[in-house]
């Protein structure tokens, strides 16, 4: 599980995950973002005899991706549903997507613990799960809401890998040099507090905002940037910890 959104698409495309068959799954049922920023959104879900076809998101297909957004008839569409329909959606997303032989399946939350967050619980508990990478940004409102989501996870029996700050300071498109616009060390300090593994930084980068909003491949198109570099240290601190367990 990886809460929010934005940071499971940096984490795929690094260079550690290129080598492995990944599964996304977006259980953000009402602000599914993830075709958007793999740029599938165009694409359909099909059937077979196993169940749904995932979307692939690249050419090698070893990015799989299922979305809540591939059965909006609109984009545009308001899913304005109640908690038994969402759970019974995410139960559905796990037992009837024709996945095929993963490496890793990674959910992406909506913030929070609502229903959306304890129907993944119940719904992978048979399979397995590695644990939460938990995703804030420095500032107090921000790692409330994580510290939240730590108590969530240890009442529910999930593992936590660890936290990521994002959004930490502002990484400068021409010098590279980093200003902390809203404040940094945030995350760290709530890993402290809390005892969660720490995992690293990620900058405010235009370059790299721009990448997924334009669905583009930031890592080929920059792959000497700093950001890149920290996103790349946090995916093998993820794969690591997830490795301790196998």
């Amino acid at each position: 599980m990886v809460s929010p959104g934005e940071q499971e698409v940096k984490i795929t495309g690094t260079a550690a995950w290129r080598l492995r068959k990944v599964g996304i799954l977006d259980v953000d049922l009402c602000g599914p973002s993830i075709p958007h920023m793999l740029n599938v959104r165009s694409k359909h879900v099909h059937q077979c005899d196993a169940g749904w076809v995932p979307v692939y998101a690249n050419p090698e297909q070893t990015i799989a991706v299922m979305s809540i957004g591939f059965l909006l008839e609109n984009p545009d569409d308001a899913v304005v549903w109640r908690g038994p329909k969402k759970t019974a959606l995410i139960k559905q997303f796990v037992s009837d997507v024709a996945w095929g032989e993963l490496d890793y399946l990674i959910v992406d939350t909506p913030p929070g613990t609502s229903d959306e967050h304890l129907a993944v619980v119940e719904s992978l508990r048979g399979h397995g799960v590695e644990g939460a990478v938990l995703v804030t940004t420095p500032q107090a409102v921000s790692t409330g809401d994580v510290r939240r989501e730590i108590t969530f996870c240890k009442k529910t029996g999930l593992r936590i890998l660890g936290i990521v700050e994002n959004m930490s300071g502002f990484a400068c498109p021409h010098c590279s040099e980093c200003t902390n616009i809203f404040s940094k060390g945030g995350g760290e300090e709530l890993a402290k507090q809390t005892g969660v593994p720490f995992l690293g930084c990620v900058p405010l980068d235009p370059q790299l905002s721009s990448s997924l909003e334009e669905g583009g491949d930031f890592i080929q198109a920059f792959p000497l940037s700093a950001t890149f570099s920290a996103i790349n240290k946090i995916a093998q601190k993820v794969m690591s910890g997830a490795a301790v367990r196998r």
